[in-house]
């Protein structure tokens, strides 16, 4: 028998008895949920690449100038689980210009690799409830999200959902909840966030950031529910999501993304002795009304 089956099974068994569930993949088949159908997974569960179907990568530097440089070899599915893995290198930047503004071109080394991937083009979904079960590295430094944005229109008026984010609000572990939408100035959003400390979960349990947790939304024609393992973090009314040319960018399909970002804006100045941040999605389900 091969190991990884090996592997399969044993963490079959734990599973089976109830034993240790929330530090291991899920195995079991996805619930029902009353009255919806479930109407797309990835459960990760073959060793490998994710699978090209359903997600695409993201390369480069992209965003917010964060430290990673996203590619392709940091996001591998094995042992049941999706893991992004955050890694301290020393490489050239092939796209260095010197003198440049931009600073996409003007660090001439990259410090950190990590992985984006995402549905756009592939997977598109308008309303339903989302399940993501997920394990995040809460080092200094770590950005992990679990995240939407709508198929039409120019950021922020195509609309961004913010399922979860993890990083430090004035220096404190902040676990984000967030719905983003257009306002009259280019590239700025008008926000509906929910900041909730990180100490609030582990003073309820000690032993939070080793487990996996569940990331819920309730997205309808009316409103937007964001939830933590049953929490309710933050409810949006779709009735005030007006962007000012009077469109709505959550009543339109949109398509999910997973990344792990670095540092940046957010993530904080990883410390010099941290060289590896991970990040595991065991699974993603989306579930519609019938």
């Amino acid at each position: 028998m091969k190991i990884s089956n090996l592997i399969y099974l044993f963490l079959g068994v734990f599973n089976a008895f109830g034993q240790k569930s929330g530090y291991l993949p899920d195995f079991e088949a996805a619930k029902p949920i009353a009255g919806m159908k479930l109407i797309w997974q990835d459960e990760f569960n073959e060793n490998g690449k994710p699978n090209p179907k359903f997600w695409k990568f993201e390369k480069g530097f992209v965003r917010n100038e964060e430290l990673q440089w996203y590619q392709e070899e940091n996001a591998n599915c094995q042992n049941g689980v999706l893991l992004i893995e955050g890694k301290r290198v020393q490489i050239p930047n092939p796209n260095f210009e010197e003198g440049n503004q931009n600073w996409r071109k003007n660090r001439n080394k990259i410090n950190f690799t990590s992985a984006s991937i995402q549905t756009k083009g592939l997977q598109e979904w308008q309303f339903g409830t989302f399940l993501i079960r997920a394990k995040i590295d809460t080092t200094l430094g770590s950005w992990p999200a679990i995240w939407t944005l709508g198929n039409n229109g120019q950021w922020p008026s195509n609309g961004e959902i913010d399922i979860m984010e993890f990083y430090r609000v004035k220096s404190e572990p902040t676990i984000l909840a967030n719905v983003a939408y257009g306002t009259d100035k280019q590239y700025v959003a008008k926000w509906d966030d929910s900041k909730t400390r990180l100490k609030h979960f582990t003073d309820k349990n000690k032993d939070w950031v080793n487990q996996f947790h569940i990331w819920r939304m309730d997205w309808t024609p009316e409103t937007i529910n964001l939830y933590l393992d049953d929490e309710l973090l933050n409810s949006t009314s779709l009735s005030e999501t007006i962007n000012p040319d009077g469109k709505n960018p959550f009543l339109q399909p949109h398509f999910l993304l997973l990344n792990l970002a670095i540092g940046g804006q957010n993530g904080g100045e990883p410390k010099p002795e941290t060289t590896l941040i991970n990040y595991e999605v065991d699974s993603v389900r989306v579930y519609q009304k019938q």
